[in-house]
């Protein structure tokens, strides 16, 4: 839809870390204790899956810790948690749901658009709460149209906007297919509905002008442009205001 680095993803919210973070316990009872999410062996090496109790394992803070490795770009580290989250999480709970999302968007970093589909399909599967099962349909059309497929990538954005009307990401996906079809009034409408829903990305603003290019409406094109080179512009001189 864009570079893969710049593509809207809808991340899980995670209760994160203090400053300074715990680790996360797998349980009072189980084998490992205050595990680092730093270390990145740790979940691999040191648990022995035979000896832990599925109740007793932390299911949110697994997601967390897998949380914290997406944020750090650690990809291959966040899609081990998220798998062990979605393995001990309830069947059909909405943590499990919300591993599989995160980890479709862990392999979508690693450009494993196959396994990043499979994980976000878990999760329509599962189907425990809408604002999941639209992030799913959302990324799950971002995972297929880098597979090179051209019409379910649509079928499933649309479904997104369906099942959250509140998700900016799943707007601008939408946006984008359309204008990838040619429909540019449509695609509009998605990327105005995305922008006032508090997006606000340089590939947004590149959506916007090219839809309105087509459409021939060129002062506006002209003024979106010129906002986007304003507020970069901005950010610039705080930056250097700041050092």
């Amino acid at each position: 839809m864009t570079a893969r680095n710049d593509r809207p993803h809808r991340y899980s919210d995670g209760q994160g870390f203090g400053d300074p973070y715990e680790g996360f316990d797998l349980g009072a009872d189980g084998p490992v204790a205050d595990v680092d999410p730093v270390d990145d062996h740790v979940l691999a090496d040191a648990v022995d899956e035979s000896q832990v109790r599925p109740d007793s394992v932390d299911i949110t803070a697994l997601i967390d810790v897998g949380l914290e490795y997406l944020a750090i770009e650690q990809y291959e580290q966040a899609i081990d948690s998220f798998a062990r989250a979605a393995f001990y999480a309830p069947e059909k709970s909405a943590a499990a749901a919300e591993a599989w999302v995160n980890k479709g968007i862990a392999h979508g970093e690693l450009t494993e658009w196959d396994d990043a589909a499979s994980s976000h399909r878990e999760a329509l599967r599962i189907d425990a709460d809408d604002a999941l099962s639209a992030a799913a349909e959302t990324n799950l059309a971002a995972a297929l149209w880098e597979s090179g497929e051209s019409t379910a990538p649509l079928e499933h954005a649309e479904a997104a906007v369906e099942r959250d009307p509140r998700l900016a990401e799943a707007w601008y996906n939408r946006g984008y297919l359309l204008n990838e079809r040619g429909q540019h009034e449509e695609a509009l409408r998605c990327l105005d509905a995305a922008a006032s829903l508090g997006l606000r990305t340089a590939w947004l603003d590149d959506e916007r002008r090219r839809a309105l290019e087509a459409l021939g409406e060129y002062d506006r094109a002209a003024e979106i442009e010129e906002r986007a080179r304003s507020g970069l512009e901005t950010r610039s001189l705080n930056r250097l205001r700041e050092e």
